[in-house]
């Protein structure tokens, strides 16, 4: 089963249809249409923001291309496990659990070995590099439970920056959901995605993780799944996600 945003009545900017056939990247689609290589229906074009369909006839340096159907799953990684499809240390990795048929899926970002949780997992690049990339801000929410009583101060340091390496700042929104004994659970949201930079920041405050789940994506989660359990992403929720990203991407630009 693949989800498909094909349809030829839906349209598309000629620039990420070039993209999404697995041509090359949007930014060289980019290139090839300014630089009068792209043909659509018989006509040279050079606007980018031109739509086009599934229906249309869409060439590129006088070969037709076509939309590919991509696929996409979440997946609710377990402890022990690498998010690469190769180790050469020999570790476990999520491609020793997943069926053979997704061993071409990429991860959007990854999860440390002893970390738990959401994964989007799919052969669409273009969508793994719009959710991975550091100007657009999607968030990832997070269930910590960190050994020790936090209280605001320390939540006020996350978000106001903590340096978990030279040069390198790290932000979280974070706020205290309970205390179990002597234990804090908090709900930690990034929209950054530096190496363990949650496990980093609270070693940093003295406060080690015990466990860190990502329970969302964007508009993904992972609710009513378990441990080592993969799903389909269904056609609404991958809507969703791409209303989200689009509205992200529009405000990164008006940042500039």
């Amino acid at each position: 089963m693949k989800n498909s945003r094909n349809g030829k009545n839906e349209t598309f900017r000629l620039n990420k249809f070039i993209a999404q056939s697995g041509l090359c990247s949007r930014r060289k689609a980019d290139e090839l249409i300014e630089s009068g290589c792209v043909r659509v229906n018989g006509k040279t074009v050079n606007e980018l923001g031109l739509l086009v369909s599934a229906g249309d006839k869409i060439e590129v340096n006088g070969s037709q291309i076509k939309k590919v159907q991509y696929t996409y799953i979440k997946y609710y990684k377990p402890a022990g496990y690498i998010t690469t499809m190769d180790d050469e240390k020999g570790r476990k990795t999520i491609y020793d659990l997943l069926p053979a048929e997704f061993k071409k899926l990429k991860p959007a970002g990854r999860l440390d070995k002893d970390s738990t949780g959401l994964i989007i997992l799919t052969d669409d690049g273009d969508l793994i590099y719009r959710l991975t990339h550091p100007s657009i801000k999607i968030p990832k929410v997070y269930r910590v439970v960190a050994r020790g009583k936090m209280n605001l101060e320390h939540l006020k340091q996350m978000a106001e920056g903590i340096e978990i390496e030279k040069g390198k700042i790290a932000y979280a929104d974070a706020m205290i959901v309970e205390y179990e004994g002597k234990d804090t659970v908090l709900q930690v949201t990034l929209y950054q995605g530096l190496n363990r930079q949650i496990r980093k920041m609270l070693d940093f405050l003295g406060y080690p993780v015990i466990s860190l789940k990502r329970v969302t994506h964007g508009t993904i989660n992972i609710q009513g799944m378990k441990k080592g359990q993969f799903k389909y992403i269904k056609p609404r929720e991958l809507k969703e996600l791409l209303n989200q990203l689009a509205k992200a991407e529009k405000l990164a630009e008006q940042e500039k």
